[in-house]
């Protein structure tokens, strides 16, 4: 399996942003820190993106495109699994690169992530990623959203638009939950994490309820921001992706796209 890695010229369509801040688990919400944004490719494709969600890198998609005969697995996400302060290889997307080939399963990964993305970034990014043809598309999006205060309205309809968009080119879809702190005040929490259920269950498709689960309440697990999990957290993420993420690849597999 043939690994095709770009990596970002000075000055040519790289540009960095703050870093939206994931829920500090803490009883405080750290100020937001400026971090760069992130991506890696796991054993196929990647797509070199800059400011706005706009694409760059045209020779890198058409590369991907190459490879657009094998089944892949896009993930679509934010800091969280794009290895924000992990060293390349060690957050959950790459170790699930390296679970589908201890077991086998002929599948490429590509980390369509960037730190700080929303998901209107992540809509406007869509339409050129799915020229890929990916199988299975993993949604883990709208954590920013929420930290920067925008409408819940707006959040659940761009992920319901992400996900239409995906199942018109047949592809399966895997919306990933996340939740925030009570500090954002009990009512938008608690609105913001059914949503994801919500919009799962009226789209038909599965949902990871929370990515953080078996993680969030242990501060050893943290980073130094007390927001982004450390490498021996990663494991379990995917813990948390797989149980529902097994059962697309074993449907798709059987036959379908």
């Amino acid at each position: 399996m043939r690994i095709i890695s770009w990596r970002c010229k000075k000055n040519i369509g790289c540009a960095h942003q703050p870093a939206a801040r994931i829920p500090a688990w803490t009883d405080k919400v750290n100020t937001i820190n400026k971090a760069a944004r992130r991506h890696i490719l796991l054993s196929g494709m990647l797509a070199v993106f800059g400011a706005g969600g706009a694409l760059y890198g045209v020779d890198a998609l058409a590369a991907a495109n190459d490879h657009s005969a094998s089944k892949s697995v896009l993930v679509l996400g934010d800091s969280l699994s794009a290895e924000y302060g992990l060293a390349r290889g060690a957050g959950w997307v790459a170790l699930l690169q390296k679970r589908l080939l201890a077991q086998k399963i002929s599948l490429d990964v590509v980390n369509a992530s960037i730190s700080g993305e929303t998901t209107s970034g992540g809509y406007a990014r869509l339409p050129a990623l799915l020229k890929q043809n990916p199988n299975i598309v993993i949604i883990e999006l709208g954590a920013n959203d929420a930290l920067r205060g925008l409408q819940l309205k707006s959040t659940e309809s761009n992920l319901r638009a992400m996900i239409t968009a995906v199942q018109k080119t047949n592809a399966k879809v895997l919306l990933v939950g996340m939740r925030i702190p009570p500090n954002y005040g009990r009512d938008y929490s608690d609105k913001f994490f059914g949503l994801y259920s919500e919009v799962a269950k009226q789209s038909k498709v599965p949902v990871v309820p929370f990515l953080l689960e078996g993680v969030a309440d242990k501060p050893q697990w943290f980073q130094a921001d007390r927001i982004h999990p450390v490498a021996e957290a990663h494991p379990i993420m995917l813990n948390n992706v797989w149980q529902e993420l097994q059962p697309l690849i074993k449907t798709m597999l059987s036959g379908s796209k």
